[in-house]
């Protein structure tokens, strides 16, 4: 073979270009100088010609005077493998890292993990959720996505990826996905009394009528609830922690102290009390977290825990299984809308950071203010029409 040659190694610094018999490809052996433990850095690319040998090391070389030091058999799943163990500290293990690292493994990972990063394109990215369509929400094309363009940003902040050609892509349209849905008053009134005798009974009432989240109630302790007035305050609650792995809330103004209806009020004195008798019974087998809400050794609940318990409970109450407990959070908002209540308060109540963030959550269980303006004037306009026909008369 005329263009097959023999092995190079002139000096230190040179590259290397050479016919792999095996392999049945060319080899270009590249130096890059040396790791810091004194090793020389010899990294190998492969082609069917000399040609693109030489033009790979080119590549390689430009690479790495730029910073890129990634590795030339690093894949999509290596980036999002090392984002999910690194990228995500901080975040509840259970929750957002479970999450996100479940749908890796099922959507993205098994289809275009194998990709090397460097060659990744953003065709590949839109054939990859293009295929994925049939099967998934706009919302989790959307969460995949997402989960795609952070692994790659993790990449490039340790020099491992040159560019993030996920930015380039937008998710697809998918499966509709199941709306969240609210609770009406009295489909709310059948739950709470089919609650009645669980333990989840407080963590409901509590979750429907002050509206916080499931992740802020599972680590609410007792020294952050306030049952007495104190200081000229009501009795409330402080909703400081969620279950993140820091105990951050979700946002800043997450960060809230909601006064506790009379309800919730009665209801929580009285699972303090049956609390304090579990603990006296189990003795040295309870746990002494704090926690307002625990599993019968003391230790609080998981994500798991309430959902099951959850679908019970529903089940009794005569309503379909599918309502999950995020869905309070909902029908807290969708009660006080139907009772009047300004956006903007329950911007404040449910914790967000501005009214139009609300309005995108939970439109469809916002009662539209727009109508107030119309009911008004026709009460004025019927009281003027009936002054009207008073004075014709």
């Amino acid at each position: 073979m005329s263009e097959t040659p023999k092995p190079t190694r002139a000096g230190h610094g040179a590259d290397t270009i050479y016919w792999d018999a095996a392999k049945k490809s060319f080899v270009g052996a590249v130096s890059l100088g040396y790791a810091p433990n004194g090793k020389r850095r010899r990294p190998k690319v492969y082609g069917k010609t000399k040609t693109e040998v030489r033009q790979k090391i080119r590549d390689l070389k430009k690479e790495m005077q730029t910073g890129i030091k990634a590795p030339v058999n690093y894949t999509v799943a290596d980036a999002v493998n090392d984002w999910l163990e690194r990228g995500l500290k901080g975040r509840d293990e259970k929750g957002t890292v479970g999450k996100n690292r479940s749908m890796a493994t099922k959507h993205l990972i098994p289809f275009i993990g194998k990709a090397k990063l460097r060659d990744l394109t953003a065709d590949d990215v839109d054939d990859w959720l293009d295929g994925r369509t049939e099967f998934l929400a706009t919302r989790s094309l959307r969460d995949l996505l997402a989960i795609l363009r952070r692994s790659i940003e993790h990449a490039q902040r340790r020099d491992k990826a040159a560019r993030n050609v996920a930015l380039l892509v937008t998710a697809p349209e998918g499966r509709p996905g199941r709306p969240s849905k609210a609770l009406n008053l009295e489909q709310a009134k059948a739950v709470l009394a089919a609650a009645r005798p669980s333990r989840l009974y407080a963590y409901l009432v509590l979750s429907l009528l002050s509206g916080v989240r499931t992740e802020e109630a599972r680590p609410l302790t007792w020294d952050h609830v306030f049952l007495e007035p104190t200081g000229g305050v009501p009795p409330h609650v402080a909703v400081w922690r969620s279950v993140r792995r820091h105990g951050e809330t979700k946002t800043r103004k997450s960060r809230r102290t909601i006064a506790l209806p009379r309800q919730v009020i009665a209801v929580l004195e009285e699972h303090m009390r049956w609390q304090k008798q579990e603990r006296a019974a189990r003795g040295v087998e309870w746990s002494a977290t704090g926690n307002v809400f625990t599993t019968r050794s003391g230790e609080p609940l998981d994500a798991a825990n309430v959902r099951r318990d959850f679908k019970a409970i529903v089940k009794r109450a005569g309503l379909e299984p599918e309502w999950t407990p995020r869905e309070l959070r909902h029908s807290f908002v969708s009660l006080l809308s139907d009772h009047g209540i300004p956006l903007e308060r329950i911007a404040l109540l449910v914790g967000h950071s501005s009214q139009a963030t609300t309005e995108a959550v939970y439109r469809k269980q916002l009662r539209p203010v727009i109508t107030q303006g119309a009911e008004a004037m026709d009460d004025i306009f019927a009281v003027a029409a009936d002054g009207e026909e008073a004075t014709g008369g």
